[in-house]
Formats: C-alpha cells, structure tokens, sequence
C-alpha cells in the first residue's frame, strides 16, 4: 500500500514554519509544526524521530490529524479526569463532620484526618472544602461592641465626618503608647536582587515612650507629641498645644476613644475653661471610627516596625522628624460610609 503523502499548501507552509521556528509559543506546537514540515518533504519516520525525537505513534497521530482537519486540528485534547461520581449524600456527609469537633482533641480537622475517619480519600475532602468555601485552619478575629448607645455615638462621630459644622476644626486625637526603642545586635543585611532584607535575632530594648497625634480630618495634617507616660496631666497638656493656634470663639471638635485618662476631673475642668472645645467618644470596642488609627497605622509601617533606635531620644526624634515630612505633603482620609441610614438610626 503505497504511502499517503502530505501536501501542503503556501499558507499552510508559512504559518508550520512560523510555529516551528517560534520562541514564545508552545514547544509541543513547534515538534509538530517540525514533524509536518519533514513529512511534506517525504521523510522517513525513522528519520523524522531521529531529527524530532519524537515516537512513531506521535507522528502517526498527527499526520491523521493534519490529514482530517488541517491546521485547525493541530492542537492538544486532553481527555481529562473521569466523571467524578461522588455521591451527594457523601459530600454531605463531609460536609457535617468538618462542622463538628474533632474527636482526636485536636481544635479542627485536616484533610487526612478527616478522611480517615469516614474512610475515603484525602483529596476527596479536599475537593469538597475547595467546593464549598471551607477553610477549617484559618480563624478570623472579630470585637463586637457593647456600647448601648452605639448608633448614637457613631452617627455622631460619621456626622463630624460627612457634615462637619461650618467653620469648625474636627481632629482625631489618639495616643499610641509603649512604642519600643529597639536596637539590634548583629548587623542589618540590606536587601539584593532574590533576598529581601534580614535582621538579627537578638535585640537590645533602650525603653519605650508614648506618641500622641492630633489627625486634622480637613486637611489630613498631623499633630505629634511624644512623652514618656500617657497620662490625664500629659493629655491635657496635648489638647492645650492642639488647641493654641486657634481663637478661644472657633469651635473645637475631638473624636476619641473611652480611656480612663481622657476622662479625669483635669480634662472636665480643662472643658470647662475652653468652652469651644467639645469632646465625641466613640462607642466602646469600635477605634475603627477614629481615623487616627488609619495614620498610626501608617507610621507603624513605614517606621516603627523595622526602625533601629539606638536610645529612647533617637526614636523620639525619628518620629518626629516623620511627622515633618508627612505634613510637608498631607492628604485627608477619603471616608465613606455606604449606607448609613442601614445600620446607624439615631431615632
């Protein structure tokens, strides 16, 4: 039986030898494109496994294929896994058991364990838990408030932040305190190219300090105080630098959260003798209301977690000179709320 040979046409040709000569395309595409090419130029098989490295069955199958479908056919077909025939009380049944406790002690399943406590397959467990969503390893933290008046005094502090009163300054005060001056033992190996930057084990702890920080929800400037203690006599200092540069008739509003020390008979009698000054607390357990939090948060990044500090001064001075450069180019917090009227009622 004489040999079927292949004919190519110019297009078919062009676009075999653009495959085979390819760098950014598939390496199978290119062997195929190769094995045609020589086909069509009556080479033996023998020959083409030589020069290819390729077997006989391959190039049989895609001769056929080129044969049959042209050019369109010469892609891979994967048949692919067989028809999974779980049935779905099983998929139930694993589904129940990862919602219960373990009954080895352990706090949750694994896959392994599971499975060889209903007797099937790990990665049958697996596959259900990918299905569903189910991550029994992980754990979310969550901090509800208790706060009876909750939707009053959050509506109150969103108002500030929304509708702030005409002519009034709003600010965010907060204090981060027990911010550790940390020096390190050994040597700081910078970063390269595949290695990012390493520091030593071992620390020396020079002591820690307090930074208060006044946030001008207007403008996004900040206002920093660093002292030793946080204390009612070191806020009340901190509101009286906060609120000098203003006139006594400029009202005043501070957001800030329910510590003890912002609640002593030195601030009342401050209150009392600055009248334009008006304080909002946010509800218990909810700091996430003050914005403040956002830029402590911020300061914690680009500073003080992997800042070296040779004394407790060097750190002051650190922060300090951060809080210059960023209100060299301050930019306010875009607030929003999505829909207020949904959970915050005040009526």
């Amino acid at each position: 039986m004489a040999r079927q040979l292949i004919v190519l046409s110019e297009q078919e040709q062009g676009e075999l030898q653009r495959r085979a000569r390819s760098r950014r395309g598939r390496a199978d595409d290119a062997r195929i494109a190769r094995v045609l090419l020589l086909l069509a130029k009556e080479e033996t098989y023998s020959g083409i496994q030589d020069k290819v490295g390729c077997s006989a069955p391959f190039i049989s199958k895609w001769k056929k294929r080129f044969m049959a479908e042209g050019l369109a056919g010469l892609y891979s077909r994967h048949e692919g896994r067989k028809v999974d025939r779980r049935r779905p009380q099983q998929e139930a049944r694993i589904l129940n058991w990862t919602r219960k406790r373990p009954t080895d002690g352990s706090t949750h399943w694994s896959t392994r364990r599971l499975a060889k406590k209903l007797g099937v397959h790990h990665m049958t467990v697996a596959r259900v838990w990918k299905k569903h969503g189910i991550q029994p390893h992980r754990v979310e933290r969550y901090l509800a408030s208790n706060d009876p008046n909750f939707e009053d005094k959050a509506a109150d502090v969103i108002g500030l932040y929304l509708r702030p009163p005409q002519h009034a300054m709003v600010f965010c005060v907060d204090e981060k305190t027990a911010i550790q001056a940390l020096d390190r033992k050994d040597p700081i190996l910078p970063f390269s190219p595949g290695r990012a930057e390493r520091h030593g084990f071992e620390y020396i702890r020079h002591g820690t300090l307090s930074l208060y920080a006044a946030l001008d929800t207007k403008t996004g400037a900040v206002l920093g105080k660093t002292t030793a203690r946080h204390t009612s006599q070191e806020f009340v200092a901190f509101l009286a630098d906060l609120i000098c540069p203003y006139h006594e008739d400029q009202e005043i509003h501070i957001i800030l959260d329910n510590l003890s020390a912002h609640k002593t008979q030195r601030v009342h009698d401050f209150l009392a003798t600055h009248p334009n000054v008006h304080l909002h607390f946010t509800p218990t357990y909810s700091s996430w209301l003050n914005q403040v939090e956002l830029w402590f948060s911020r300061i914690e990044r680009d500073l003080i977690h992997r800042g070296v500090f040779t004394s407790v001064k060097n750190l002051a001075r650190r922060i300090m000179t951060y809080i210059r450069k960023y209100n060299e180019e301050p930019r306010p917090i875009k607030w929003k709320y999505d829909d207020p009227s949904r959970r915050i009622r005040t009526a």
